[in-house]
This record gives C-alpha cells, structure tokens and sequence, in this order.
C-alpha cells in the first residue's frame, strides 16, 4: 500500500523547532534595533500603488558595489520588511547597498501578482544603485528570487542584465506540492499558476550565478525542493550550486547573513 504524504505536516516549520516563537518574536524587535542605530537608510520608499508596496534601502559607509535584494518569507501570507532589517547587516559590512522588499499578501492578491510587485520593487531600486545586482529569499522569498532569475522573469532587460547572482535560501521551488495543504485556501494556487510560477518548470537566465541554500536540519521537504531545483537547472546547463548550512534550521539558517564572513553570506555578497 503506499503512504500517504502529510503536506501540512511536511511543510511545518514552527512545531519541529525548539523556541520557534520565541526566535520569530525576536525578529520585529532586532530589526526596529538595527534601523534605530543605522542612519544611512531611506525607509518606506513606495515602489506601487497598495500600502505595503514600499521598500527598505540600506546604504554601506562607501560608494557601493551594487546593489543586493533580501526578500522575506512567510508562505507568501505572513510578514513585511520590518522584521528582517538586521539581515542586510553582511552586505553593508561588504559594502553592498541592500533593498528589502514588502508586498501584498494573499488571498488579498495571488503568487503571480507577487512576482511581478517584487520586479517593480527591484526595478525602483537600480535606479537609485548602480552596479551588479546579487537577489536573495528566503523561504517564499527564496521562490521570488529564483523567479527573478527565470526567463519569464518580471524585470527588464535593462535590470535583468546587471543580475549576476541568485541565492535561495531554503526557497521553494515547485509549487505543486502546497496545492494539497490546508494553506491553499488562502494561496489558491492553481495548476495553471503552479507551473508559470515554479522556478523548477521555467528555463534559467543563463548569465546567472545560482545557489539554493538550505539548513541541514530543516524539514526533508525543504531538503529536497533545494536539492531538485539544483540538479534540474543543472541539466539546464545553469551554473547552480547547492549549499548546505550546518545545524540550521529554517528559523536560523538566515542568520548567517548578518556576518559578512560566514560561507552563506560570501555566496551573495562575492563579487563574481
């Protein structure tokens, strides 16, 4: 007989990590901290036309290098920018200006609408940054950055061409799977959505440098969506690495981001 796999089992996060309110609860605090002491930011810079289409831009000590995207996760359901300010700690200690993006969530708007906010966000901001452009996600937001990195991406050529690296950080990649949990009712993925928006189904930008990045202790699923995405762009031809982080999990395996010198930040802020 064949098992019957526990979807919303399988992408639960909260219940299999130990204090996982207590780290999601830290969040909102350190980031209100970091942009209370860092000055050189323009904060709430409207990119659309809703609320919640505003971005973050912080700006290193020095001319940057380029710019870098930090786009947060949350089943496309949950969150906004001002809990992860602290994260773009790495990229100004390496001299990258860093963009986080809001967006609306659903059921208010679907994934697609989604993708195409998080290409206006990034557009606004190379108008503001020169230089390369290195994206980062994580979780939903590792899936937006990969679909920036698709050849149906939302961005301009103009903008697309100065993108040199993705970095997914324990994205997800195919959405089929979440069509049968209990999240759907407010995602109301289609079968016709699920492949226009999964990076795994879509044909890679090759100029691109790709890293699907994963904590080794997080949900098998989350392992095996980073691993997959890895070995179907590399039959592509893409130049795509998978990189796992030691005894992470997927509530700290972004923290790593925040020490410009740890193995998850010099994939995203190298430059190439």
């Amino acid at each position: 007989m064949q098992n019957t796999i526990d979807w919303d089992d399988a992408y639960s996060n909260a219940a299999y990590i130990p204090d996982a309110y207590k780290i999601a609860a830290a969040w909102p605090i350190d980031a209100a901290a970091f942009r209370n002491h860092y000055s050189n930011a323009l904060l709430d810079v409207p990119y659309g036309n809703s609320p919640r289409q505003k971005y973050d831009l912080f700006m290193p000590e020095k001319k940057p290098i380029g710019l870098a995207i930090f786009i947060h996760g949350g089943y496309w359901l949950e969150f906004d920018k001002s809990s992860w300010s602290q994260f773009a700690e790495g990229a100004l200690q390496k001299n990258w200006a860093i963009m986080l993006p809001s967006y609306d969530l659903c059921p208010h708007v679907h994934i697609s609408d989604i993708t195409k906010q998080i290409g206006l966000a990034i557009t606004s901001a190379a108008l503001r940054v020169k230089g390369p452009i290195h994206i980062s996600g994580h979780s939903a937001g590792g899936h937006l950055a990969f679909r920036m990195g698709c050849m149906n991406t939302p961005l301009t050529t103009s903008v697309s061409t100065r993108v040199q690296k993705i970095v997914g950080i324990s994205g997800l990649y195919d959405l089929n799977p979440l069509c049968k949990t209990a999240m759907n009712n407010d995602l109301r993925i289609t079968p016709e959505e699920a492949t226009q928006e999964s990076p795994i189904f879509q044909q890679p930008i090759k100029h691109i440098d790709f890293t699907c990045a994963v904590g080794s202790i997080e949900r098998p699923e989350f392992i095996r969506q980073s691993k997959d995405m890895t070995k179907m762009w590399s039959k592509a031809g893409t130049n795509i690495l998978y990189h796992e982080e030691a005894d992470k999990h997927h509530f700290n395996v972004i923290d790593s981001l925040k020490h410009a010198e740890s193995a998850l930040a010099k994939t995203l802020y190298t430059e190439r």
